[in-house]
C-alpha cells in the first residue's frame, strides 16, 4: 500500500466511525417534547406561528412571545383552539422586545413562575431589510445584529445554567441560508446571520458534554406571507414586486408547514444543523467549493438588481409597497400563506 492508498484508507476509516457513532447515538439523542417548557420567540406568525402549531400538537408547555400585542393575541387564539383538539394546556402569550434585556429579563421570570424552567428555545424572530447598500445605514446594521446575533445570545445566556444543571435542553437558531451564502441588498441581514451561525455552532460543539443540543437551521425561500413585513428602501416598490414573484413561485420556496415540521425533527434529534430545502443545500455546497466564482455570480446577479433611487434610506414595509407590477395570481399565493400564518398586522 503506498502513501496515496493509505491516506485514502484512513480517510475512508475515519468518516465511517464517525457515521456509525452518529447511528448510534441518534436514538440516545431523542428527545421527548410531551409537557416540556418551550419557547418559541417571534412565535406570533410566519415560521414561528408554524413551528408553536407543531409544538401544541407534541404536548409542549408552551410561550411564545413577539412585540406586537395584538398579533400575539390572534396567535394564541389559534394556538388555544388547535391545543384544544390534543389536551394542551393554554399558550402563554407575552408581549417582548427581546432586544430590550430588561423585558427578556420579565419574560423569563413570567415563564418560570406559570411553567418552570425554559426546556427548549426556539430563537425564531427576525427581520429583513431589502436595499442596495448604497440606501443603508448603520442603524440597518445595528438592528440586524440586535435582533439576529445580540438577542438569540441574550436569551441562550438565560437558559444555559438551567440546562446545564439538568443536564438536557434543546435550542433551535433560526438562520438562514444567507448566513451560509453572499445574498445582494441584504447586507446587514447576511451579515448578522453569519454572525449567528458562526455563534450557533461555536456553543453547540461546548455544550454537548451537558447533553444540549443546539441546532442551527438555514432556510432557504420559504412561503410564510412574511413578504408583507420585510422593510424596504430605495426603489421600494420593484424591490418589492421581486420579492413577491421569488417568493409565490410554484418549485422554489419550501411550504412553511414542512419547514416547520423538519426543524421540530431536527430538534427532538439533536442535529447540528439543518438546511432546507434542497436548493439551500446546492447553494451551501457551490459556495464552500467554488467560494470565487459564487460571489462574482452575486456579483453579476446585483448587476440586474433596483439600483439605488427611488425614496432613498427612507423605509416602507411590503404592505406599503403594493403595485400593479405583479400578476394577481401570483399575488393570491402570498396572500394565501399570510393569511393562514397571521402576516396581515398592518401596524
Amino acid at each position: 500500500m503506498n502513501s496515496t492508498q493509505r491516506k485514502l484508507f484512513w480517510a475512508a476509516a475515519g468518516i465511517t466511525s464517525i457515521a456509525l457513532t452518529r447511528l448510534l447515538t441518534h436514538k440516545e439523542r431523542r428527545f421527548n417534547i410531551d409537557q416540556k417548557v418551550c419557547l418559541v420567540t417571534g412565535g406570533s406568525r410566519g415560521l414561528g406561528l408554524e413551528i408553536s402549531r407543531l409544538l401544541v400538537k407534541e404536548g409542549a408547555r408552551l410561550a411564545i412571545c413577539a412585540r406586537d400585542k395584538s398579533e400575539l393575541k390572534s396567535a394564541k387564539k389559534d394556538l388555544d383552539e388547535l391545543g384544544a383538539s390534543y389536551g394542551s394546556e393554554g399558550v402563554y402569550a407575552i408581549p417582548c422586545d427581546i432586544t430590550n434585556p430588561e423585558q427578556v429579563t420579565n419574560m423569563f421570570r413570567l415563564i418560570r413562575k406559570r411553567f418552570g424552567a425554559v426546556e427548549v428555545l426556539i430563537n425564531n424572530a427576525g427581520v429583513i431589510q431589502i436595499a442596495p447598500a448604497e440606501e443603508m445605514e448603520m442603524q440597518e446594521y445595528e438592528e440586524a445584529m440586535n435582533l439576529h446575533f445580540w438577542a438569540p445570545l441574550r436569551l441562550m445566556e438565560a437558559v444555559l445554567p438551567e440546562m446545564r444543571k439538568k443536564k438536557e435542553g434543546r435550542i433551535v437558531n433560526i438562520a438562514s441560508l444567507a448566513g451560509k451564502v453572499i445574498v445582494p441588498h441584504l447586507a446587514p441581514y447576511t451579515a448578522s446571520k453569519h454572525a449567528l451561525v458562526g455563534l450557533s455552532e461555536s456553543l453547540h460543539a461546548e455544550m454537548q458534554k451537558y447533553n444540549i443540543y443546539i441546532t442551527t437551521v438555514c432556510p432557504g425561500l420559504m412561503r410564510t406571507g412574511s413578504v408583507r413585513q420585510m422593510i424596504h428602501k430605495g426603489q421600494h416598490e420593484k424591490e418589492h414586486a421581486l420579492a413577491e414573484v421569488v417568493s409565490s413561485q410554484p418549485l422554489t420556496p419550501m411550504n412553511a408547514k414542512r419547514a416547520a415540521e423538519a426543524i421540530v425533527t431536527a430538534c427532538k434529534h439533536g442535529e447540528t444543523s439543518l438546511i432546507i430545502p434542497l436548493q439551500a443545500k446546492v447553494l451551501t455546497a457551490a459556495n464552500g467549493i467554488f467560494p470565487g466564482l459564487f460571489a462574482d455570480a452575486m456579483g453579476l446577479l446585483n448587476r440586474f438588481l433596483p439600483a439605488p433611487g427611488g425614496i432613498g434610506n427612507e423605509w416602507v414595509r411590503g404592505y406599503e409597497s403594493e403595485t400593479d407590477l405583479v400578476p394577481a395570481i401570483l399575488k393570491s399565493v402570498n396572500e394565501k400563506a399570510a393569511r393562514r400564518n397571521n402576516e396581515y398586522n398592518q401596524e
